[in-house]
């Protein structure tokens, strides 16, 4: 016993004499190995005051976001995103604050046809209640995403200056049909009906006649954001305004300043929704 315990300590004396650096000598580098820095992988949290409170709490920055009327979607929409959508919408417009104007910031790659029509015909409805529904389109509205982006009230439709827009039919995207051959064709006879409501939607909205909508839908339609204003889905591309730049020695703060009051000056910019 007492030989292994004497046999352990020289090897921990012999470990220690060679992790030892030889006198003289001088590192220059450092030991501690520095970990990989990371990006946030959850929501950011902000620090949120509510009202009648003297004291903040940091919260999740889409739900501070949330109680200014600020509402995003940036995602696929779904069964599960529309029902999240739609009570946010409705909670919203419960709110006495908010009663006046609620922001849709949009980046829809896609949409489910129905969920997508849930969330078109809420805000149809809020728009009949007095509420101002101002869509802002800051990367791409794809599908019945383009649909909710020209749902917005009129002269409150916008888009950033490089968003896209992509018109197409929609309701077969990534479901499988299965069962009875009779029981498919019912299915595939259901959406071309609502695709038929759709195309006559996208006229409502933009004032284009029904024949051309449904000649460019046959295959993917894209429209730039200049274009999107010619064709009626919106109103207005938020340009950057130079005049109203910051120095850069100044500030770096607010470097893009957007003039809301600034309207898209290429083309005539006319379409048939004007003259009603």
């Amino acid at each position: 016993m007492i030989i292994a315990v004497s046999y352990l300590l020289l090897l921990a004396s012999a470990a220690a004499f060679q992790s030892c650096p030889p006198r003289g000598h001088k590192s220059t580098a450092l030991a501690v190995k520095r970990s990989t820095i990371m990006m946030p992988t959850t929501e950011p949290l902000v620090p949120y005051k509510a009202p009648g409170s003297t004291q903040a709490q940091f919260v999740g920055l889409k739900s501070a976001q949330l109680q200014s009327g600020k509402l995003w979607i940036s995602q696929y929409i779904d069964d599960s995103a529309s029902n999240d959508i739609i009570s946010s919408l409705l909670w919203m417009q419960s709110e006495s604050k908010m009663k006046n104007k609620i922001e849709l910031y949009l980046n829809i790659p896609g949409a489910s046809l129905r969920p997508a029509l849930a969330i078109y015909d809420a805000i149809n409805e809020l728009k009949a209640d007095g509420v101002n529904i101002a869509t802002i389109n800051v990367a791409l509205c794809a599908g019945m995403g383009a649909l909710i982006s020209a749902a917005g009230t009129k002269g409150n439709r916008k888009c950033m200056a490089n968003a896209r827009y992509l018109l197409k039919k929609t309701g077969m995207d990534g479901e499988v049909f299965r069962g009875q051959a009779t029981d498919i064709h019912l299915e595939v006879a259901s959406i071309h009906k609502w695709n038929k409501v759709i195309v006559e939607e996208f006229g409502r909205v933009s004032g284009q006649d029904v024949e051309k909508i449904e000649n460019d839908l046959k295959r993917d339609f894209y429209l730039s954001s200049d274009e999107a204003v010619r064709y009626g889905l919106i109103d207005e591309v938020l340009m950057p305004n130079f005049n109203k730049r910051p120095r850069v020695e100044d500030t770096m703060l607010d470097i893009g300043v957007f003039s809301s009051g600034q309207k898209y000056q290429g083309g005539d910019g006319k379409n048939k929704s004007d003259k009603k």
